[in-house]
């Protein structure tokens, strides 16, 4: 690091009081200036002579960033990079390498492994500085994106999960009730219309109970990574039968079985629990149903993509926007006040969060007024 810059305070500013900073690197003089030049701008610094003790630093403090260098002895920064990668607790933690080389061959490596910037060695302070801060508000704006983000899954939760509780339990405790008073002098086509309304009614909040428990748990599994990990190695043998019977029984439930096109390739297997893949079959044809007009075409279709299965299911319905896309997301509904719907809007939510789940994909493409694919890729191996 070289010694001649300008004053700190005056390039930079800011309060880094609570911005915690692990440095890694095996020379000792340079792991020094390091941590003084970060210390005298406000950061509290933290020190670790070798990739290993750096790995088992972080998981300890959960640094705000790590700045690491990449040619160590036993273990280089590529491999503490990956390490910490793999770790939930430590995966989301910008990653800055030092290097005394920085070819496009090194940055390509870097950047594949998840690292956020590189520093070539001599660097100045405020070259350090600017870096640290630059990923450090970056790191802060992705929080408040998140933040915003929850915010708005809260107000979701709040104004529609009570109305969509609401109005089936409505349905079910005013017919019973009407039931109870005076079945008995009723016509049995009015008892039997009644019954049906409970019927429609006790399923649909069967399903948004349904629904919101598979939202939840799921999201408490990506807590755990060994559960994740575990989840990961199962797998379901020749899984076409499934797909089909669900995607065709799914789409008889909503009088929609003379528009639905099943055209699934066989695979040996998928790597993907059955009670999953039943889901996400389920609330893809669910999806395609809801909004396409009955009387178009709605098409399952799955075949083998290099080491991963592709299931896709199309329909031709109002499609959505970019910017809708961008948004999917639990308890949103696009457009509500135009095209009232049934929904939490957890359907394409679950999806994502199950294919994720299973080390799989999720995305959608659309064209307004015209077609939707929504695309799940499933590891096969």
């Amino acid at each position: 690091m070289t010694q001649d810059s300008p004053s700190m305070q005056d390039t930079f500013d800011g309060d880094h009081s609570s911005a915690r900073v692990l440095v890694i690197e095996d020379e000792p003089t340079i792991l020094m200036n390091i941590r003084d030049t970060l210390e005298l701008e406000g950061f509290e610094t933290l020190g670790a002579e070798n990739g290993r003790t750096g790995i088992t630093m972080a998981r300890e403090h959960i640094p705000d960033l790590i700045v690491c260098d990449i040619m160590m002895p036993h273990l280089d920064g590529y491999g503490v990079l990956l390490a910490l990668r793999e770790d939930p607790a430590t995966a989301s933690i910008p990653f800055v390498f030092l290097t005394a080389k920085a070819s496009h061959t090194d940055i390509r490596q870097g950047m594949v492994l998840g690292a956020d910037d590189y520093l070539t060695k001599p660097f100045s302070p405020p070259e350090l500085i600017n870096a640290v801060q630059t990923r450090l508000a970056r790191q802060a704006n992705l929080k408040q994106e998140y933040e915003t983000k929850m915010e708005a899954l809260r107000e979701g939760i709040i104004h529609m999960l009570p109305h969509e509780l609401r109005t089936p339990l409505h349905v079910i405790l005013g017919y019973s009730e009407l039931l109870a008073l005076g079945g008995e002098s009723m016509d049995s086509s009015r008892v039997v219309a009644m019954a049906q309304a409970i019927s429609r009614a006790g399923q649909r909040l069967s399903r948004l109970v349904e629904n919101f428990l598979v939202y939840a748990q799921t999201e408490l599994v990506f807590k755990s990574e060994d559960r994740v990990l575990a989840i990961r190695q199962l797998r379901i043998a020749q899984p076409r039968a499934l797909i089909e019977f669900t995607a065709r029984q799914w789409a008889q439930a909503l009088h929609r079985e003379l528009d639905l096109a099943v055209v699934v390739h066989e695979v040996p297997f998928v790597k993907i629990m059955q009670d999953s893949l039943k889901k996400i079959v389920e609330e893809l044809v669910d999806n395609a149903c809801k909004f396409s007009k009955p009387g178009t075409r709605v098409t399952v279709s799955g075949a083998v993509e290099g080491d991963q299965y592709v299931l896709t299911v199309t329909d031709h319905g109002r499609g959505m926007s970019e910017h809708q896309i961008k948004d999917v997301g639990a308890y949103v509904q696009f457009e509500r006040q135009m095209f009232e719907q049934q929904g939490t809007g957890l359907g394409l939510v679950i999806v994502r969060r199950l294919a994720e789940l299973h080390g799989g994909s999720f995305h959608i493409s659309s064209i307004p007024e015209q077609r939707t694919d929504v695309q799940v890729k499933i590891p096969i191996s």
